[in-house]
């Protein structure tokens, strides 16, 4: 049903689309869904990918940019040179189709473990941590006054929400306690420049090719405040995916993702970047604490978020390993 809707979208915005083929949901709940299509064209198919919010959704929560905020940004992002897909269509009532948009699809590898392991990404490897540091700089510059409205945080109001999460969930845990003492005690306080950060840039969250990173992903966690967080969160020892001596992504170290962002032209400061790796290492703790929380209360049993929810032993481990005098 889902390519007649889509069929008669395109057919008003697409010119020459004469429909829709091979329509497939990638992934998503009730309240957010992505699908694959592709658009029957004179020229050729052209690949697409809808993000939407189905009838009766679309309320983003309240950390999320929403939709509609994350279709300017990919577009801002597209037009400044970050790697991003181009955003086709954001959608109106008359598509029937709910909340969202259609970018075009943007093909390469987003699984973590292939990128790290399989010989076609062997070249690109080397290269993806100083290119992330790269992008990130230029994510960082894009003009505040053109960017859709989103939510101000800085770390001690981090600090503060992340506390709150992690009493809400009732379950103990004596590293997570040192962990909110550690970011208490070593709070930057503000940052001397607000920025846009993506929120959520990582590996899993980009996609990959044999020649590097073609598309940054995932916008919807994007809000203002301090520019170290984005480069703390991509050196999380959960993005490595095993490979921990390769601090960013599993595929390079932090002095490659600093060098690619200085040479476009932005400073960085290591302190700030080690404060918020330790607050995106609780951060995911405590998220993967809620996903055990939600599988014991029901109504969702299911094994994925109990295999997510054990992961909180995993990162008491990469608190202790970061908090200790040596650091890692």
């Amino acid at each position: 049903m889902i390519e007649a809707e889509l069929s008669r979208s395109a057919a008003r915005w697409c010119p020459g689309a004469t429909g829709v083929t091979s329509a497939a949901k990638l992934s998503g709940g009730a309240s957010q869904e992505t699908w694959r299509f592709d658009i029957v064209h004179p020229d050729g198919p052209i690949g697409a990918i809808l993000r939407r919010s189905p009838k009766g959704y679309g309320a983003a929560p309240t950390r999320a940019a929403g939709l509609a905020g994350e279709a300017k940004l990919m577009q801002l992002a597209f037009e400044a040179g970050v790697p991003s897909p181009r955003v086709m269509h954001v959608l109106v009532p008359e598509d029937d189709l709910g909340t969202g948009f259609i970018m075009q699809r943007v093909e390469g590898e987003t699984i973590a473990r292939k990128i790290l392991r399989d010989d076609e990404y062997a070249t690109a490897r080397p290269l993806l941590a100083r290119q992330i540091g790269g992008i990130l700089a230029v994510l960082h510059r894009l003009p505040q006054d053109r960017l859709p409205e989103l939510r101000s945080r800085g770390a001690t109001q981090e600090i503060a929400e992340f506390e709150r999460d992690y009493r809400s969930l009732n379950w103990p845990k004596p590293v997570f306690e040192l962990g909110l003492r550690w970011l208490r005690d070593h709070d930057p306080g503000p940052a001397a420049e607000t920025t846009l950060v993506h929120g959520d840039f990582r590996n899993g969250n980009l996609i990959i090719g044999a020649d590097g990173v073609r598309a940054v992903l995932d916008w919807e966690l994007a809000h203002l405040g301090d520019p170290m967080e984005d480069l703390g969160w991509v050196c999380v020892n959960s993005w490595r995916f095993g490979e921990i001596d390769k601090p960013v992504g599993g595929f390079g170290t932090r002095e490659e993702l600093f060098a690619g962002y200085e040479a476009a032209g932005r400073k960085v400061d290591p302190e700030r970047v080690k404060f918020w790796e330790v607050m995106g290492t609780l951060r995911w703790g405590i998220m993967c604490g809620g996903m055990m929380q939600q599988f014991r209360e029901g109504p969702d049993h299911s094994m994925e978020r109990a295999m997510i929810g054990r992961r909180a032993s995993e990162t008491e481990i990469d608190l202790l390993r970061l908090l200790a005098p040596r650091g890692s």
